[in-house]
Formats: C-alpha cells, structure tokens, sequence
C-alpha cells in the first residue's frame, strides 16, 4: 500500500512562484495527499485548490532578525505528520516538481525508511512569454553541477552532508523523528541545511539521492555573493561554528571579505564598517 505523503513549502511573497509549482504538484504522476504551504510574514497567501489538489496554509511571524526558515521548517512538516503523513517532501517555494518526483520521493522514503533523500534540482532559464511549460521541463533538464545528479530510475548512497540543501528533499516520519527537525536557532538566510544535513548523520540516518525526483528551480534574480543576506550569514555561520566547531559556507564568507564586508579577526567573521580599513589575516578550518 502507497504511503501517506505530504509536501511542505515555505513562502514569503512568491505567489506567482508559488501557483507555478502547484499546478506542477497537481500534474505528477503522484498527486500529494497533502500540500502544506508555511506562510512567513505572508498575509497575502491563501488556500486554494487546483485539479484536485488543494494547500492548506500554516501561518508564522517574522522573527526580529529574519525569515525563520528553519522553525517555519518544523512547523510545516509537524503539522503534515500530525494529519497523518507517513512520508514529507520538503520542496523549495521556487521549486517546480517533476513529474516523477512525489512518487518516487514516496517509494524511497517507505523502502528505506531510516534514510533522506534528496533529488537533483536544474536550475531554469528566465522564463519564456507566458510561463514554463511543465512539458517541456524534461528538455531543460540540466543539474546543478556541484551536486550529484543520478539519472532517471537510479539512486545513489552516501550523499556529503556539506551538501545537503533544503531545496528538495524527502524523508519518512521515522526518520523526522530521529533527525529532530531543522535547529530553530537558524535565522534568516544560511547555514541550516548544512547544519542539518551533519545532524542526519549524527543521528545515524543515510543520505541517497534519488534520480527519478527532479526538481527544477524557477527563475529570480540573485546576488553572488548574497551580499543583502549578509548580517544573516555571518551570525548563522557563528553558530554553525559554536555547534559543529568548524566554518561554513567558507566561499561566502571569503568573497565578503574580498568585498571588504566582512573579515576573520579574533577567531570569528565579523561585518566591517565602511571606514574601516581592510586587512587580511590568516585563518584556520576550526
């Protein structure tokens, strides 16, 4: 018998990105049981049903220093296992599901319940007059090559937990349970999945990838590095460093510094102000 299976996504002002990727839910080869959207400072989201499928959404507050992405996380996914998921699809708000993906998420999740999975994500071109095509997703299927990427109808063990992200992924609620949920202390942009992805196996719980869930991120503009999310960084990169004791996002963290934002002093990253002058010093991992 198929699992239960719930899909949770988290927005905040995406609502076009947001009706793209429901029509995409609506239109696999498994329609989700449940659709749980996490509305983050986001009155303007509201539930809706389209060709059968309907979101329901979970409402959370703005914390005084950012989105918070990972107890919003929990929030979503406490409330699919509460209405009785036995397998949750986390999928990023910019996601777009593949028609596979539901389904395959389901049947590895329920095969190998004491591991996580997670499926390779392209990511899109802007989008043509009119919107993507979600038939014509397979023709633009082109993986984000910093992560593995098996094809169709294979998966793969032993993912890294640096790069585990939050974009798309898959667990049963046995394993949810063992993980114990992202670490709300996480505020604002970075640092939790990979926080996340160390505590999965700190728990004893594997990592697969799993080739037959293709994601396929939408379109928006982006800064390289996310120099608006600075501030969020730097203090989710120290706790990050408190918890685990060692650096993340290290490439992030060294463009600051080569911006003349941010430097190591003291043991810690710190934000530079303007009129500061720029100075280098070495560092270590730890």
């Amino acid at each position: 018998m198929s699992p239960r299976v719930a899909v949770v996504t988290l927005v905040h002002g995406r609502a076009a990105h947001l009706a793209a990727q429901h029509h995409s839910l609506a239109a696999g080869t498994r329609v989700p049981d449940d659709y749980v959207v996490v509305a983050m400072d986001d009155p303007a989201t509201r539930s809706v049903e389209h060709e059968g499928l309907r979101r329901r959404i979970v409402r959370i507050r703005r914390e005084r220093c950012g989105l918070p992405l990972a107890r919003a996380r929990n929030r979503g996914v406490r409330a699919a296992l509460d209405s009785g998921a036995e397998v949750v699809v986390c999928l990023d708000v910019d996601c777009l599901a593949g028609r596979t993906l539901v389904a395959s998420y389901a049947e590895q999740a329920a095969a190998h319940p004491r591991a996580v999975w997670q499926g390779p994500v392209t990511y899109l071109p802007p989008p043509p007059a009119g919107g993507y095509r979600l038939d014509a997703l397979d023709a633009m299927d082109d993986p984000h090559p910093a992560r593995p990427a098996p094809p169709p109808g294979e998966r793969r063990w032993g993912g890294d937990p640096d790069l585990f992200w939050s974009l798309s992924f898959a667990l049963s609620a046995d394993a949810w349970e063992r993980a114990g949920g992202f670490c709300p202390e996480y505020v604002g942009y970075g640092g939790e999945d990979t926080d996340f992805g160390h505590q999965l196996v700190a728990r004893g719980l594997e990592l697969g990838w799993d080739g037959s869930a293709r994601a396929y991120h939408q379109h928006h503009p982006v800064s390289r590095p996310p120099v608006e999310h600075l501030d969020d960084i730097l203090r989710n990169a120290a706790l990050f460093h408190r918890r685990w004791g060692r650096w993340p996002m290290t490439g992030w963290l060294e463009e600051f510094e080569r911006l003349g934002l941010a430097t190591y002093r003291d043991g810690r990253w710190i934000r530079v102000s303007p009129t500061e002058p720029r100075t280098t010093t070495t560092r270590r991992s730890a």
